[in-house]
Formats: C-alpha cells, sequence, structure tokens
C-alpha cells in the first residue's frame, strides 16, 4: 500500500475525512476531533453579511480560533458549566458535493457543501452553508490546517447563536 501523499489524496479519501469529522462531532468526541487539527490550525465562522473570503484580522466574525482557542473552546464545551451545551445538543451535520479545488506542494483546497441540524430543548435549528478547508498530510495521515464554514443565511435568527461547533 503507498504512503499517502498531497499528490494522491483522492476525492474519495477527502469525503472520508470529511463524512469522519461530521461523525465525531455528531457523537461530541470534541477532543477527537481536535487531533483531525494541525498544531497551526485556524477554525472560521464569518459573520453572514461579510465577504467569503474576508479575514478576522479586520471583519467580524462568529469564531476566529487558533489552535489554542480552539482547544479552550473544547474544553469549555466538555464542562457541566457550559450552560448552553448541558445537556448537550443533538446535531447532525450532513456534507456533500465535496470537490477537490486546488492542489499545491504543501496543502489542498477543498469545498463542500453543509447543513447542520441542532436539536435542543424540542427546538430544531438548521444552519446552512459550506466549508472551506486547507487540509495537509501530516505522518501519512489528512490533517486541517484551516476549516472556515460560510453560513448562507441572512443572520443567526431565529437560531441566535452558535454555540455547537459547526
Amino acid at each position: 500500500m503507498s504512503q499517502l501523499t498531497l499528490a494522491n489524496v483522492t476525492r474519495e479519501q477527502v469525503e472520508d475525512f470529511m463524512f469522519l469529522e461530521a461523525e465525531i462531532l455528531d457523537e461530541w468526541r470534541l477532543k477527537e476531533w481536535l487531533t483531525l487539527f494541525t498544531m497551526d490550525a485556524t477554525y472560521n465562522v464569518p459573520a453572514t453579511d461579510v465577504p467569503a473570503n474576508a479575514s478576522p484580522d479586520g471583519t467580524l466574525f462568529y469564531v476566529a480560533d487558533d489552535r489554542f482557542r480552539l482547544e479552550q473552546r473544547v474544553e469549555r464545551l466538555l464542562k457541566r458549566t457550559a450552560h448552553a451545551e448541558f445537556p448537550r445538543s443533538k446535531t447532525r451535520h450532513l456534507v456533500s458535493n465535496v470537490r477537490i479545488r486546488g492542489r499545491s506542494d504543501s496543502e489542498l483546497d477543498v469545498g463542500a457543501a453543509v447543513l447542520t441540524y441542532r436539536t435542543k430543548m424540542g427546538l430544531t435549528e438548521t444552519y446552512i452553508g459550506s466549508y472551506r478547508y486547507r487540509l495537509v498530510v501530516e505522518e501519512g495521515r489528512l490533517l486541517i490546517r484551516e476549516k472556515r464554514c460560510i453560513l448562507d443565511m441572512d443572520g443567526l435568527k431565529p437560531n441566535g447563536r452558535i454555540s455547537i461547533i459547526l
């Protein structure tokens, strides 16, 4: 079996990786989810009224986490004192239309459509959008260097907040 490299990564392998990430999130295995990220990773959710390629340096983002902040977010969500998520929401992440949009010597540019359902206290909320990933291969496995979730919604209402990981 050949060693996984950026040059030989297939769309099917990328899809399997993204489907695994969705499963891990839906099962609330957040510490395991962190292992899918590089040490220099970022996780961003821009506000719904900014361009998809905006930078969190000068624009409002709902979430703009580096690896340290992402670890802190996971720690908070796993505590009983995380009132927004205790008891935790039930989620279902549906990922489709996965495409490798570009490939360089150092990373893959990947896009996908996403639909996330969140159910809590008798209310089901829907988050519609797309993912943009920058994926790398380290030690023979795919990892996320950047994940950006672009919401295709006018705003967060009626949802009102993002207390789950999209």
